[in-house]
């Protein structure tokens, strides 16, 4: 173990409540750290990671994908296997809950549905990474767990396993995969779960827009990189013999180190609500329908992703193909990407991207022209702001040159299928325990080689086309309080 690891009784700060910040906190607390505190300006307690509520953090939502087929990154598709063993537990978990400490959830309550993920194109044959995915998680001798859309046996197996409407779910033909190991989960009820866990466990919350929100780092007298704890908005020290940020798309800027390692962008969200009376529920319901993800890793043109219709009666549709960025100037004069949402900003709504808008739509029209035919349109709009890193792997490690920091971010928008188990691999690292493991490597500190070809490339400035300055808007939400101004949030 670490010099650095602290002893089990000394306090642990965690910044932020989201997907990496909860896991941390309820495992450590499950190993018998007896002061984890976590500090976040959110107040999940009375919001229950409702984005409808003021929440604005990306695990603030309704619906994520868990998916097992990586490509040929081996590696994560493990993670993924772990992680659904203890999806499953979780959703067992449900059952013994005491409701009166649950913030809303209730033993009827599902966090994860196994209604398989379609990953496809408009293309007629595989692409290489749904290749490789088949090829890695189908074992020879078992029941294949990956099936394709264009493979006579594969599509007599999902006709006998009653799934054949999960590879063709659209208007119109896609060619790809079906990871029926994964499926969709419903963000804000596993949230409200791991809440509920990491507080039976022992860890502590301050959920508070004051006394919850980081301010700044306090340092040891006479040792400006030491860190002894954090102060918060209220003015209030908090002490720590470790401090780990788990800020999402707030920690590249309270965190400057990360500088070239991590950016925040947004992803584009549109949501369309599917009126309770309306056929499509059912039709595109979890039940009947699968997560998905359209062109990804092909440009502009592509990277989206969907989902059923949520327990909000709202179907999800997601843009990745342009990253989004808001470079704000800091502190020590440098620009940086922060989070930019209705809820963070003065102005009544932040409007989606024009092309964003183009895509889904297209996409939209194209293979799900019921909607419209429907009369169903974008009902409203989102930005979701992730940390993207270099190379889309995470960062879980101690911060360089300041001592009793570490970081559990860069989520690259793939993170939070790994809920149940992220914060044991956080804990693995500040006891130092198996850092040979390949992910563990993958996760420590690091900067750009000088022939590496990054996957994501990060701070371009303000004369970067990607920033919301320079990127066209358009409103879409389609409807508004004549009162406030406000567009409305309300799902009654």
């Amino acid at each position: 173990m670490s010099p650095h690891t602290p002893a089990k009784n000394q306090p642990i700060v965690v910044v932020g409540a989201g997907a990496f910040g909860l896991s941390t906190a309820l495992h450590l607390a499950q190993r018998g750290y007896e002061n984890v505190t976590v500090f976040d300006k959110q107040p999940y307690e009375k919001s229950h990671y409702s984005y409808y509520e003021g929440c604005d953090a990306a695990s603030a939502d309704a619906s994520k994908i868990i998916r097992s087929a990586y490509g040929g990154q081996k590696e994560y598709s493990d993670l993924s296997t772990e992680a659904l063993v203890m999806w499953n537990e979780w959703n067992e978990d449900l059952n013994t809950i005491d409701e009166d400490k649950a913030n809303g959830l209730t033993k009827d309550d599902k966090v994860w549905m196994n209604n398989g993920v379609l990953m496809c194109s408009d293309r007629t044959e595989l692409t290489d990474f749904e290749k490789a995915s088949a090829a890695n998680a189908n074992i020879p001798g078992q029941p294949p767990s990956v099936l394709t859309t264009i493979d006579a046996d594969d599509l007599a197996e999902a006709k006998k396993r009653g799934i054949s409407h999960s590879l063709a779910p659209f208007a119109k033909e896609a060619t790809g995969i079906m990871d029926t190991t994964g499926g969709v989960i419903a963000a804000d009820k596993a949230c409200l779960l791991a809440l509920y866990k990491a507080k039976q466990a022992g860890a502590k919350f301050v959920l508070d827009p004051i006394a919850g929100a980081f301010s700044s780092f306090v340092y040891k007298e006479g040792d400006g990189k030491v860190v002894c704890g954090i102060k918060t908005a209220d003015g209030k020290t908090h002490e720590a013999a470790t401090v780990i940020m788990a800020c999402g798309g707030w920690t590249p800027s309270l965190v400057p180190e990360m500088d070239g390692l991590c950016e925040t962008t947004a992803g584009s969200v549109a949501l369309f609500r599917i009126p309770a009376d309306s056929p499509l529920r059912t039709k595109y319901s979890y039940a009947n329908f699968p997560a998905w993800m359209f062109k990804q890793r092909e440009g502009a043109d592509g990277g989206l992703y969907g989902f059923p219709v949520d327990h909000n009666g709202v179907m999800k549709i997601g843009y990745r193909g342009i990253k989004y960025t808001n470079p704000v100037k800091q502190a020590d004069g440098k620009d940086r990407s922060v989070p930019r949402t209705r809820w963070s900003v003065d102005e009544a709504i932040i409007d989606l991207p024009v092309k964003a808008h183009q895509v889904i739509k297209r996409f939209v029209d194209n293979y799900m022209p019921d909607l419209g035919a429907a009369g169903i349109d974008i009902w409203m709009s989102r930005l979701c702001w992730y940390t993207d890193s270099y190379d889309n792997h995470y960062v879980i490690d101690r911060v360089p040159g300041l001592d009793a920091v570490m970081c559990a971010t860069g989520g690259s928008g793939h993170a939070f299928k790994f809920l149940p188990n992220l914060g044991k691999w956080v804990a693995d690292v500040l006891e130092q325990k198996d850092m040979d493991r390949a992910l563990v490597k993958a996760w420590q500190w690091r900067s750009l080689k000088k022939d590496e070809k990054p996957t994501n490339v990060l701070m371009l400035g303000r004369d970067d086309s990607r920033t919301l300055e320079n990127t066209e808007l358009i409103c879409v939400d389609a409807s508004e309080d004549p009162v406030t101004g406000m567009k409305k949030l309300s799902l009654a």
